[in-house]
């Protein structure tokens, strides 16, 4: 998939002369795909008005930055300017390129395509795609409360980055970035962000919307669940179930552990079939051969049930306690240099995200590791060797040539 995203981009770079300003994906069927959005408040907003901004649900926001839904009132809590959030969004299938299923913005006194589009949507979209997808005649002109489609970008690459999970981030640069300080931010590489972005040289501009993939935990539920491929990633926090059930992804681990949620009130049954156990609980026993461990896991959601396995494993060990990011307050003031932080060179500290360092860890209820699930995605990223420009555009052309040429003729 990753090698079509190059063979595709280097075409368009040989027309155009220019960089890209996103990441197309092309795509072939009509699935959707767990996204995020990094998206910087551009004033103070309230939790449920961001929410509103991307038509998603605002308690999966806090979740997918770690932040405790748990206060009271959490929906109507303000935070603060050039904090940064990552949107958990669907990506969808459309006319064989990875969209967003488009958000809709109603206009205000004052309003202007350049302004929505660099403000109010922070750079993750342009006036001139907001232009064509409404097809205004007159920028200039916009009336008081028209409602507008807003495309925004998203990449999902069958969820996995070098056939491990994987959730893609659409991440704006900002004149301070830098390629390798991105990299360092989001622990990848310059040479997988390079390939995921079909870039001929480490070099981004202001204005860049670069995808990058966040190391993630992925669930292996039956293709029936209503929540089939589900995937969080490190650091995050999902909810699943109608809100029954919350899964969380611990830093640096690729086990998805799944818990009654806290705002769980109206739920079917969360007891593992055959046990006392519930969802979420652990329990060890030492023997003469190992460890015998026995897990009560989510399976996914189906016709208004949680499904719920239970698993039994001897290992050599007792498993330790598991390791999660806390969850975190709701922000009144912008956190400065964590994990999840818009991506400076590595000699700028800039304002940062709400979401954990990695430093940080609580123990969950029930807490040993679960098994991972991992997802069955494309290879890993092809060669790296760096290119002059020239270079680079005449061999990608080669290539592109001569791989249409291959599908045509099959």
């Amino acid at each position: 998939m990753r090698e079509i995203v190059l063979l595709l981009l280097a075409s368009s770079l040989l027309l155009t002369s220019t960089t890209a300003k996103s990441t197309i994906e092309p795509c072939s069927s009509n699935d959707t795909c767990n996204s995020l959005l990094g998206y910087t408040l551009y004033t103070d907003l309230k939790v449920s008005e961001v929410a509103s901004l991307f038509q998603t649900d605002p308690i999966s926001i806090l979740l997918a930055n770690a932040i405790d839904i748990s206060y009271p009132d959490v929906d109507n809590h303000i935070l603060p300017s050039n904090l940064f959030l990552k949107i958990p969004l669907t990506c969808s299938c459309l006319d064989g390129i990875r969209k967003s299923l488009s958000t809709r913005y109603k206009t205000r006194p004052s309003d202007t395509l350049a302004s929505i589009a660099g403000s109010v949507y922070g750079g993750l979209v342009s006036a001139e795609q907001i232009q064509e997808a409404n097809s205004v005649a007159d920028p200039s002109l916009l009336d008081v409360g028209t409602s507008l489609v807003v495309p925004l970008p998203c990449a999902c690459f069958n969820g996995s980055d070098d056939s491990l999970p994987a959730v893609y981030l659409s991440y704006v640069v900002r004149g301070v970035d830098t390629l390798a300080g991105i990299a360092r931010r989001y622990e990848t590489t310059v040479s997988d962000l390079m390939n995921v972005n079909a870039m001929g040289a480490p070099d981004v501009s202001s204005g860049d919307i670069l995808a990058v993939p966040l190391s993630a935990c992925a669930s292996n539920f039956p293709k029936y669940a209503s929540d089939f491929g589900l995937i969080v990633p490190n650091g995050s926090y999902a909810l699943a179930a109608g809100h029954c059930v919350q899964c969380s992804c611990a830093l640096g681990s690729r086990s998805l552990y799944c818990e009654p949620a806290s705002l769980a009130v109206s739920c079917s049954s969360m007891q593992c079939r055959n046990s006392n156990l519930m969802l979420g609980n652990i329990t060890v026993q030492q023997s003469s051969a190992g460890c015998n461990v026995t897990t009560c896991d989510y399976n996914g959601f189906a016709n208004g049930t949680i499904l719920t396995m239970l698993s039994n494993s001897l290992q050599p060990r007792c498993p330790g306690p598991q390791r999660f990011a806390p969850l975190l307050a709701p922000p009144d003031t912008v956190p400065k240099d964590l994990m999840y932080a818009p991506a400076p060179s590595p000699d700028f500290d800039g304002p940062g995200s709400i979401a954990a360092s990695p430093g940080s860890s609580v123990i969950p209820p029930g807490g040993g590791p679960l098994p991972g699930n991992f997802a069955n995605g494309p290879a890993g990223s092809i060669s790296t060797a760096t290119f002059s420009s020239l270079s680079y555009f005449f061999i990608m052309f080669l290539i592109s040539v001569s791989s249409f040429s291959f599908v045509f003729s099959s």
